[in-house]
């Protein structure tokens, strides 16, 4: 009986052990994704494409990041060559993903309707939404943008000052409530946010080490991560490692290994989404005027 303790704690440790490896690493994810969305956009092969989505989708919950939207392509690609995707269940899905950035949805309405999900019914997940969202976190970080922008550039004092301010809300809300995703705080500039983290010498370092984790969590988008890192690299060394700052790159291959570590794709990959994505909104501003 002197040893029960000992036991009891040996078998909690062996569950969080347990737990911890059963995590999944969207790492992983992020590089399969790529690989998939080059299959579509570089390859030309778009039924092989959703094959693979359709396989990745059973493993990990998808995400929808910017400019390659795996998830809205999986789901437009299978529609358009009748592949089964899941239907409702997934464009459900699909509307809580683009929830957050305002008149996102709509450009899936046809899709949606064509499945027979109704604008009510899509108004009404959105306003779920937003109700689930915790009021006191979502205006935390309404005032943190407005204090990110004071100052800037010429009141450095008042910068820096806000810049700890902010670090000091990142931190509470990570151990208050994980990574303030889209999904808890509706549309924000994280990109621009995080990146005046490298600002913070005091709290940048743990700010670094725990937004990692939140990209292997699949909650902090790799590509603001590079973006913030090469931030700090660019204006504390003057070199890059992700491509991400106005540095030349010298060893593309070494910066291609270095973007895969955290899942963004290759330049190469990286400059063919730039073309369509830009591409894609000069239609849409096209067909707006027309």
């Amino acid at each position: 009986m002197k040893n029960l303790p000992v036991i009891k704690y040996s078998i909690s440790l062996i569950v969080v052990l347990l737990f911890t490896s059963c995590k999944k690493n969207y790492i992983t994810y992020y590089n399969k994704v790529n690989e998939i969305d080059s299959i579509y956009r570089l390859a030309n092969n778009p039924k092989l494409a959703v094959k693979e989505y359709r396989e990745i989708f059973k493993e990990y919950t998808p995400k929808n990041q910017e400019r390659i939207e795996e998830y809205a392509t999986y789901i437009t690609l299978a529609d358009q060559y009748h592949e089964d995707f899941g239907g409702k269940e997934s464009l459900y899905q699909l509307i809580s993903l683009v929830a957050p950035y305002g008149d996102e949805y709509k450009k899936y309405l046809p899709l949606f309707n064509k499945y027979g999900i109704n604008n009510t019914s899509i108004e009404q997940k959105i306003a779920e939404w937003k109700q689930g969202q915790d009021k006191k976190l979502v205006d935390s970080f309404r005032i943190a943008l407005i204090r990110d922008q004071e100052g800037r550039p010429t009141d450095t004092a008042l910068t820096r000052k806000n810049v700890e301010k902010n670090a000091k809300l990142l931190i509470w809300t990570f151990k208050n409530y994980g990574f303030p995703t889209p999904q808890k705080i509706g549309w924000f500039p994280m990109p621009t946010f995080i990146s005046h983290m490298v600002e913070s010498k005091k709290d940048y370092p743990f700010i670094k080490e725990k937004l990692l984790e939140y990209v292997k969590s699949g909650d902090f988008s790799p590509r603001d991560y590079a973006r913030m890192e090469d931030t700090y690299l660019g204006y504390h060394e003057k070199i890059t490692r992700y491509g991400f700052n106005m540095i030349p790159v010298k060893d593309s291959v070494q910066t291609d290994r270095n973007r895969k570590s955290l899942g963004v794709p290759s330049m190469k990959h990286s400059s063919k989404l730039r073309k369509d994505f830009f591409k894609k909104i000069k239609q849409d501003d096209t067909h707006h005027i027309e």
